[in-house]
């Protein structure tokens, strides 16, 4: 995949909602506004919701047949952005299967973002859908002047959706409220459940260095909090599977769990430990001392890696992958992860949808335990973090 960015705005409607209904969608070079594809489509007769459903996916297939590994998905409806976003439950029944597409385009990116704009911002992809609808009215097409490139959005475009009122029908609103996603609602799928625990500890992690690619192997200590950690994972159970960073820490705690569940770890690269590049097998105070512009820098910006080393950013992806397959492989099942620091603060982060800075203010316990259930429309609930009680 490229690096190519892109900005994807998506709208729909209906004439009555349910009636008549369309969706517009326009792909967006990110860094020079260039107009790269263009969607309509009517959709027959159905609601706004759906329809709105039907123009981001319209809008993510057109950026995934561009090559694009990174979408901005702009949008002025915010039940989509907030039921992708994972924030809400997505309820009603018509609108799970589109939500479960979504998702599914959405894991084929490096990265996706969603953030609703009002809809004086969204007129391209609004006059798009518009022209679907007058189709699937049967009415004639209105004149438009064709648009070549499209301003850049500013950072104000990301505001704050307040109160907004959402467009529903009064027949629908009773069943397509949105329900936040903590709200004590029964969940209607089986989640995919993902066991994430750290390695037990090496002679790196008792004298507190940077342990990156090191390949340290447990120490007495840690041999014996992998076999108490085992069992605790096997008390969450069943568990269907078995993966792990090809670190030999994280390899020797993944054996003691698949050996006590009668399973053959599997080893995912995309799991390993940050590169800590040059720093790595140092104290945090030897960096300090011999880096401190960089350390300063890599501690302020997800983007900054260390010297010779890998971004917080990086890693993101690459961990993003790792659970994107983990997820497609055993869905609705539960699997044991064993890796890293940086990987399950990574995966809890992205689970709260928290921002990277909150990296910096998680502490994971060598042997901990964090399970997070992943839902297959859309939601996800963080079970626990950092669980040491079993050592």
């Amino acid at each position: 995949m490229s690096d190519l960015a892109v900005i994807v705005e998506a709208d729909g409607g209906s004439r009555g909602n349910p009636g008549p209904a369309g969706y517009g969608a326009v792909v967006i070079d990110a860094s020079t506004g260039e107009v790269l594809a263009e969607r309509k489509q009517s959709v027959g007769v159905e609601t706004n919701n759906v329809a709105e459903y039907q123009g981001l996916l319209a809008g993510l297939s057109a950026a995934r047949e561009l090559g694009a590994s990174k979408v901005a998905v702009r949008m002025d409806s915010k039940l989509v952005v907030e039921q992708m976003s994972g924030r809400w439950q997505v309820k009603h029944p018509s609108m799970r299967p589109l939500a479960r597409q979504a998702s599914e385009l959405v894991r084929s990116f490096d990265e996706v973002t969603f953030t609703w704009i009002p809809r004086e911002q969204n007129k391209y992809a609004d006059r798009l859908a518009n022209e679907a609808m007058d189709a699937a009215a049967g009415k004639p097409l209105k004149s438009f002047a064709s648009t070549a490139t499209i301003p850049r959005p500013t950072q104000e475009a990301a505001v704050d959706v307040g109160d907004e009122q959402l467009d529903f029908s009064s027949a629908e609103a009773t069943v397509l409220q949105p329900t936040p996603q903590n709200a004590w609602v029964p969940p209607d799928s089986t989640p995919t459940r993902l066991i994430l625990l750290r390695h037990g500890v090496t002679e790196y992690t008792l004298a507190k260095r940077f342990a990156g690619r090191s390949d340290a192997e447990l120490v007495t200590a840690g041999i014996d909090q992998a076999a108490r950690a085992a069992r605790r994972v096997a008390e969450l159970g069943p568990v269907d599977a078995v993966v792990t960073s090809p670190l030999r820490r994280a390899r020797q705690t993944a054996q003691a769990v698949a050996d006590l569940l009668g399973l053959k770890a599997e080893v995912s690269n995309d799991f390993v430990e940050t590169d800590f590049g040059e720093w790595d097998g140092l104290t945090y105070a030897e960096v300090q001392q011999r880096w401190p512009g960089d350390l300063a820098r890599w501690l302020a910006d997800p983007a900054v890696a260390p010297p010779g080393g890998e971004s917080f950013e990086q890693v993101t992806r690459r961990v993003r992958r790792a659970r994107d397959r983990v997820l497609a492989a055993h869905a609705g099942r539960t699997v044991a992860v064993i890796s890293h620091v940086t990987p399950i603060k990574v995966l809890v982060r992205l689970a709260l949808d928290a921002p990277p800075a909150a990296l910096h203010r998680m502490f994971l316990s060598p042997a901990s335990i964090s399970v997070i259930d992943y839902f297959a429309d859309g939601p996800l609930t963080l079970r626990s973090f950092n669980d040491a009680a079993h050592l």
